[in-house]
């Protein structure tokens, strides 16, 4: 197998963007704004205030295209491993036996293992800029609360997350690093929050929920002094600070002269998939590419195929507003699957509008299937994925099998979120036959 230029694609560290992309600048219609929970009225920005900074809130609201990334921001970046590399899966493609290309953005090369530092960096910083001292955040299987512990340690600020209480206690290594990296971190429902303890009296033994987790962070957040509370996936500002994924990959493949056909990348709330897609997405709308772009869940939180389109809770509580999005409604306990980020009940406004609008197509995978792909993917590619980013992985080879069957040499570009070190529980229950 000889090495060709597009084996692995590099970019300089001058290359990591110097703005944002905004899809909500190309979108035909507006996105819906989020509600008041109490009045049902749309959200004035300063009814944000209470839990978020005002530059997060300026650009939640933003319709400007292009917002400029603050120069901290971009050297904390490069700190991370931005750019990342693209590379192309010759070992996986020789295998499936396909006229298929299959590339892959390396995104699991950070120090936390995802792509999560990308908004964890900016909204510390925004944060630190604006004097606050503590932030607090849940997280699902700990690639989230990892990336915001790295980046509060790098600008100084006090970390407290709510981790959801499956993943606390299948992925300890995890909570090690947050704890490392100077963060305390509670198993959610937790007994330091009024709503945590009422959900621990009603049913002791709850696995927990992404949602229960964001509604003990709101609450703790609220009754803390210099304290604003940060989200890791679903609101548009961390859908915009992703976009650097996507407008590294579109470098890449216009170094090899390259437009994919089909772009993939998971989805749980919605942020990896809106910042490897949503750049490219704008080019299509705009009529410059006829990219198709896929969408992979677990079928255990089928909020994309099986979901309703309405407005909902983005907790279980009722604390935060009230978000339009694709939802398997707010008191949804999903089962404990590994793919612990996947396990939120709604997708974020910005991709619901994307699939409402007919720009993208959501599959849902079973857990056994997506761990299989993995484990492909790993003894090719040499690289253990996140239970996470083998939704992608999945439904990417599948894409490639559907290209074998017709003959049709098509070019599949997916986002590997995350590498899969510290979820190996899930690995050996795979490969044992207990998953």
């Amino acid at each position: 197998m000889s090495i060709s230029k597009d084996d692995v694609i590099m970019l300089r560290p001058d290359d990591i963007p110097t703005k944002w992309y905004n899809i909500a600048a190309d979108l035909p219609e507006p996105l819906p704004p989020p509600l008041n929970p109490v009045t049902k009225q749309p959200m004035r920005p300063q009814e944000l205030e209470a839990i978020f900074p005002k530059e997060a809130i300026a650009q939640e609201m933003s319709v400007d295209r292009y917002i400029d990334i603050p120069e901290e921001v971009r050297d904390a970046y490069l700190m991370i491993g931005r750019p990342s590399p693209l590379v192309r899966a010759k070992r996986l493609e020789k295998l499936l036996k396909t006229p298929a290309k299959i590339y892959f953005k390396r995104e699991d090369l950070s120090p936390a293992g995802s792509h999560k530092p990308n908004s964890a960096i900016p909204q510390a910083y925004i944060n630190m800029k604006e004097g606050v001292e503590n932030l607090t955040t849940e997280t699902g299987a700990g690639q989230w609360g990892t990336a915001l512990a790295l980046a509060c340690a790098h600008f100084d600020l006090n970390c407290k997350v709510f981790m959801v209480r499956s993943s606390y206690d299948q992925k300890p290594f995890r909570r090690l690093v947050m704890e490392t990296y100077g963060s305390t971190v509670y198993s959610s429902p937790s007994n330091v929050t009024e709503y945590g303890r009422s959900v621990n009296e009603k049913t002791p033994d709850h696995p927990g929920t992404l949602g229960i987790a964001i509604t003990e962070a709101v609450e703790m957040c609220l009754h803390q002094e210099s304290t604003k509370y940060s989200l890791g996936s679903v609101l548009n500002h961390v859908m915009l600070h992703q976009t650097v994924i996507g407008q590294e990959t579109m470098m890449q493949l216009e170094q090899i002269d390259t437009v994919p056909d089909y772009m993939v990348a998971c989805v749980g709330g919605g942020s990896n998939f809106a910042g490897f897609c949503f750049p490219m997405m704008g080019k299509m709308i705009q009529g410059k590419v006829d990219t198709k772009f896929i969408a992979a869940e677990p079928c255990s939180v089928p909020s994309m195929t099986k979901g309703e389109l309405r407005y909902d809770y983005g907790d279980t509580g009722g604390m935060t507003p009230l978000l339009k999005m694709y939802t398997m409604g707010c008191e949804y306990v999903p089962s404990p699957i590994h793919a612990g980020g996947l396990r939120y009940h709604g997708m974020a406004p910005a991709v619901s509008k994307a699939a409402e609008l007919g720009y993208m197509k959501a599959f849902a995978y079973e857990q056994n299937d997506t761990f299989a792909a993995a484990v492909t993917f790993a003894r090719t590619e040499g690289i253990v994925p996140a239970p996470e980013s083998s939704h992608a992985i999945k439904a990417a080879m599948d894409l490639a099998l559907e290209a074998k069957k017709t003959g049709e040499e098509k070019v599949i570009v997916f986002n590997l979120s995350g590498h899969g070190l510290l979820d190996m529980a899930g690995y050996d229950r795979f490969l044992h036959n207990n998953l």
